[in-house]
């Protein structure tokens, strides 16, 4: 799974990358409504937040991509949202307006269950996943209780901090990764460092999805969006 901001550097270039992805082998992706305060994440993604926002991305402009993605390319896409977006949209609208749209449902992660009933209701009312999340830190019980909410996949968090850091792929996250199954019969998704084919390696077997997010951005950034496809293969 990969992940893009929308409307970052413009939507037709996000159309563009996105028909990269879509053609080197990405099996779904995670289109990501730019925000001015991206919790989650690093200094890439927020900069491409950033700059979205400044080159005038909106939420409807951001639908309005949505659809015609799902329209041209036959992969699920998903958005990434924080809670803020679908607060001030309308909560059920939001739903509601990904449904119409083919999207398959949403990463909202500052959103917890117990403040999300009636965003959870609507998901389960227009038949979306909503996609919660485990870290290294989430007890137990924790993800015991989330796993009741979810559906799709659970995306596990590969360390504590914001995306875009270095991981350790390393014994300790397979023990983690274990953990994490223990707690779910959903299939789990990684992200947060992925960064060449040797990360995807190490995963397999531990997870069903690995997610790129800041590395295709900054391959972008230094080589243009052709690059972005060659990169994606070589992690096939």
């Amino acid at each position: 799974m990969t992940h893009i901001v929308l409307g970052c550097p413009s939507f037709e270039d996000s159309f563009r990358i996105i028909e990269t992805m879509v053609k080197a082998g990405v099996d779904l992706m995670e289109l990501q409504m730019p925000f001015s305060e991206p919790i989650a994440d690093g200094p890439v993604i927020l900069r491409a937040n950033q700059q979205a926002l400044e080159n005038g991305a909106t939420v409807q402009g951001c639908f309005d991509l949505a659809g015609k993605v799902t329209r041209a390319f036959d992969i699920p896409f998903l958005i990434m949202s924080y809670c803020n977006i679908p607060y001030r949209y309308g909560t059920r609208r939001f739903v509601s307006s990904m449904a119409t749209r083919n999207l398959r449902g949403a990463i909202i992660p500052d959103l917890p269950p117990e403040e999300g009933q009636e965003y959870l209701n609507a998901m389960k009312e227009f038949d979306l996943a909503p996609i919660l999340i485990f870290s290294p830190t989430t007890p137990i019980e924790r993800m015991k209780s989330l796993a009741i909410f979810a559906r799709g996949f659970i995306y596990c968090i590969a360390r504590k901090g914001v995306t875009g850091e270095t991981t350790a792929f390393s014994d300790e996250l397979g023990v983690y990764l274990s953990q994490c199954r223990k707690e779910t019969s959903l299939p789990l998704a990684l992200g947060f460092g992925i960064k060449e084919k040797a990360d995807i390696d190490f995963l397999k077997g531990k997870v069903e999805i690995g997610v790129i997010g800041s590395q295709t951005i900054r391959i972008m950034e230094k080589k243009g969006i052709d690059s972005v496809g060659n990169f994606i293969r070589t992690l096939r």
